[in-house]
């Protein structure tokens, strides 16, 4: 077996345990705010394996489609789960702006 392989190996496995730890953290959290959490070890697990399909075939096809696919992930996951923590706060209270007199959590404080 050669290095290539070896690497690429590890770099798949890496990023299917990051899915899979994800998906463990999503079933396991009680709440919505804390599943949010969750996700981004899955666009981690996204470009761990982009980057073995880049050590194992090389600059090739599936190696730039699996490059563009990571990084649409990493651009998107944040505004997708910001618009779904809004639409959560909206859905629970209302308006998702603070009412007066609820506690306003920042952090350096």
């Amino acid at each position: 077996m050669s290095a290539t392989s070896v690497l690429s190996y590890a770099l798949l496995a890496a990023g299917v345990a990051m899915v899979l730890f994800a998906s463990v953290g999503l079933l396991a959290m009680d709440d919505i705010y804390g599943r949010l959490h969750y996700l981004a070890p899955s666009s981690l697990g996204a470009v761990l394996v982009a980057a073995a399909i880049w050590v194992r075939e090389g600059p090739s096809t599936i190696a730039m489609q699996a490059t563009l696919l990571a990084a649409f992930l990493l651009v998107a996951s944040p505004a997708l789960v910001h618009g779904t923590a809004r639409a959560v706060r909206i859905s629970e209270h209302g308006d998702w702006r603070p009412r007066r007199g609820e506690p306003v959590e920042t952090e350096g404080r």
